[in-house]
């Protein structure tokens, strides 16, 4: 993520996604950036000077709460993208404030 840009990301993966934001180590946190979880998932967001979105290398979240999201996805503004490229299985894309692309599972 760029740099600075901590309390957007926190704000996306808390408010919309419903994350916990987890304690970054001291060292780590010099360096700017946050971590986030739910259940056994993490997502760590580290700074980067020259930041460029990563659109097509993305991670891929199974959820068990699929169909909540599109409510807090419309009330945030947030676009989702369905995809039917493969039977039987609902997913779709999203982009995090900063551009990089996020798929999401249906369980």
């Amino acid at each position: 993520m760029p740099s600075g840009e901590e309390e957007r990301a926190r704000h996306f993966l808390v408010n919309v996604l419903g994350m916990a934001e987890i304690p970054k180590a001291p060292e780590l946190a010099k360096r700017g950036g946050c971590g986030f979880a739910s259940g056994d998932v993490q997502i760590h967001l580290g700074v980067e000077d020259d930041f460029h979105p990563a659109k097509k290398a993305h991670p891929a979240l199974r959820c068990s709460n699929y169909s909540h999201l599109f409510t807090r996805f419309a009330e945030n503004g947030v676009t989702v993208v369905e995809a039917s490229d493969i039977p039987d299985v609902r997913r779709s894309h999203i982009y995090d404030p900063f551009g990089n692309r996020i798929e999401l599972i249906a369980d």
